[in-house]
């Protein structure tokens, strides 16, 4: 994702506001620019390593020292286009988060993002390279010294015209852009409402998160077994959880419908069926989510999620559906998830 051409072009006016709107032409709903350098939230991130609050995601520990310093992971690069598009917290609640409900968010991005360093290779001759959630960045804290926003207590950005309902993006470029002044206010004031409502208790603290717990990390990070206690906390989370952001008062007030139509919800990714879910081949599954970020829970994770929904319903008429994949499925995290699901709805409906 980078792009490097000829030698700079004569520039008679200052780059940033033309580069400003560009992005907001390519339909980004904010966008700042700031210097690269030290992370100013590195330790913060370190000391979660440590913690354990990753749980299964090495990715995150392999490669932390990059993090460290945004000029680590491509060297010469000097500074970063931030951007935010939003992806429309006005949808109605559903089983699959908001975020997954359309196309694939990274490549949406990357599309734009790869358009914007085209523009900015053909204007100065800079050397261009996008992240979007995929490398050694730690993109919340440019986004912050960007002017992007603050970091609420569910440790998510927030940006006060915006909410937190927004996918960042960021350009790097070896270019020294002038910053934008960072975002230094915190406008979360004594609200606790996305720690209270945490139907897993995932927050330790204001702004830190054990992911183990999270119920996003459980129906999509998580590659084995969800741990049984966890299971009815679950609720009919098939993928991923709003709630805590479903409940914070700036995006009661300030969460926009969507701009960019490649991420309008598919019309079975709001509320599908578990039982349909779960009874999906491979290939079927594919047909279905294959341009969705869905694709990262692999068949199994969704079929495993949708065993323990169905298993929390605890609807006889399931029965069918949940003791076949318990005998016959092909993946034994998907039999195992199965048969609890059906002890569930079997102990539920037991004469006393």
């Amino acid at each position: 994702m980078s792009s490097a051409g000829p030698a700079a072009r004569p520039i008679e006016r200052p780059i940033e506001p033309l580069l400003k709107a560009q992005a907001f032409g390519l339909g980004f709903d904010l966008v700042g620019l700031t210097a690269l350098g030290p992370a100013d939230t590195y330790k913060h991130f370190s000391d979660w390593l440590v913690a354990g609050h990753a749980g299964e995601m090495q990715y995150l520990e392999r490669g932390a020292e990059l993090r460290a310093d945004s000029r680590h992971p491509v060297p010469g690069m000097q500074s970063a286009v931030v951007v935010a598009l939003n992806y429309d917290g006005t949808q109605p609640d559903g089983t699959i988060a908001r975020y997954a409900r359309g196309d694939d968010y990274h490549r949406v991005m990357w599309d734009k993002l790869d358009e914007l360093g085209a523009w900015l290779t053909a204007h100065t001759g800079a050397t261009t390279r996008a992240f979007v959630d995929t490398g050694p960045v730690l993109e919340r804290d440019l986004a912050r010294r960007a002017g992007l926003g603050w970091f609420g207590k569910n440790t998510l950005l927030i940006h006060p015209q915006l909410g937190s309902f927004f996918f960042i993006g960021a350009l790097f470029c070896d270019l020294e852009l002038t910053p934008d002044a960072p975002f230094t206010a915190d406008h979360c004031g004594t609200c606790t409402r996305c720690l209270d409502h945490c139907p897993t208790q995932a927050f330790t603290a204001p702004h830190v998160l054990d992911a183990t717990r999270c119920i996003s990390y459980l129906t999509i990070e998580l590659k084995g077994a969800i741990p049984e206690p966890l299971r009815p906390a679950l609720d009919d989370h098939l993928y991923g959880c709003d709630i805590c952001q479903e409940v914070c008062p700036w995006n009661h007030k300030f969460s926009r419908p969507l701009t960019d139509m490649a991420l309008r919800p598919a019309d079975d990714r709001v509320r599908p069926d578990p039982a349909e879910l779960l009874a999906l081949d491979a290939p079927a599954w594919r047909a279905r989510f294959g341009k969705s970020a869905i694709t990262r829970t692999k068949r199994r994770g969704l079929a495993r999620n949708a065993a323990v929904v169905l298993g929390n319903r605890g609807d006889p008429s399931a029965l069918g559906v949940l003791e076949q994949a318990a005998a016959h499925d092909p993946e034994p995290l998907v039999r195992e998830h199965a048969a609890w699901a059906v002890e569930q709805i079997r102990t539920r409906h037991r004469p006393t």
